[in-house]
């Protein structure tokens, strides 16, 4: 039995969930990501988790016994959300644009059980130079192409990283302490029993 349900697909949030050892389940919803007119990327990171939350506690139907965590994160230069790149060109100009200079990595995460419960996790990453070879170079890895801002930081894209002030988790796409705090207030145990 689980002890949660994670509405996400996402390989490396599974991974960040066993490491704390949350045993829990996959529930693949979908929900409109676009962004709303005049909407903070702060607001939009926190609804986007709270949607894919709601959605996937509708689709098990478990009643709140089993709470459901989701989450949603967004790379940000001058307030414009970058998203994933839609192909190379959008994925090469993405690179360009954090290139030698520092953006914002914002991860809603939100949990929806007997009760409903939201945090933001903020931090700030810096790149270091990065030319157009090895941006081209990057690109042909594959590991960009699914990846909010074009880049993973535990991937390849870490070799771009000069500087993280915040969350190493939450730039991956689940911050460990703010889901630790809405778990544990959950009643959700941590490192309790081996993950699935």
């Amino acid at each position: 039995m689980p002890q949660i349900y994670l509405a996400s697909r996402s390989p490396r949030r599974r991974e960040l969930l066993n490491q704390i050892g949350v045993r829990h389940e996959v529930v693949s919803v979908d929900v409109d990501e676009s962004l709303r007119s005049g909407e903070a990327p702060a607001e939009y990171v926190i609804r986007l988790a709270l949607e894919k939350a709601r959605a996937a506690r509708a689709a098990v139907g478990a009643g709140p016994a089993v709470p459901v965590l989701a989450a949603d994160t967004a790379v940000v230069v001058d307030d414009e959300i970058l998203g994933k790149p839609r192909g190379r060109d959008h994925a090469l100009a993405m690179m360009a644009r954090l290139s030698g200079r520092r953006h914002e990595v914002l991860t809603g995460v939100a949990l929806v059980g007997k009760k409903t419960a939201s945090r933001l996790s903020v931090s700030h990453v810096s790149f270091r130079p990065v030319g157009p070879d090895e941006a081209l170079a990057y690109w042909h890895s594959g590991e960009p192409a699914d990846k909010a801002g074009g880049y993973a930081i535990q991937g390849l894209g870490a070799l771009f990283v000069s500087r993280l002030e915040g969350s190493y988790s939450g730039v991956m796409g689940l911050p460990l302490f703010e889901t630790a705090e809405l778990l544990l207030a959950a009643g959700v145990g941590l490192l309790s029993a081996p993950a699935t």
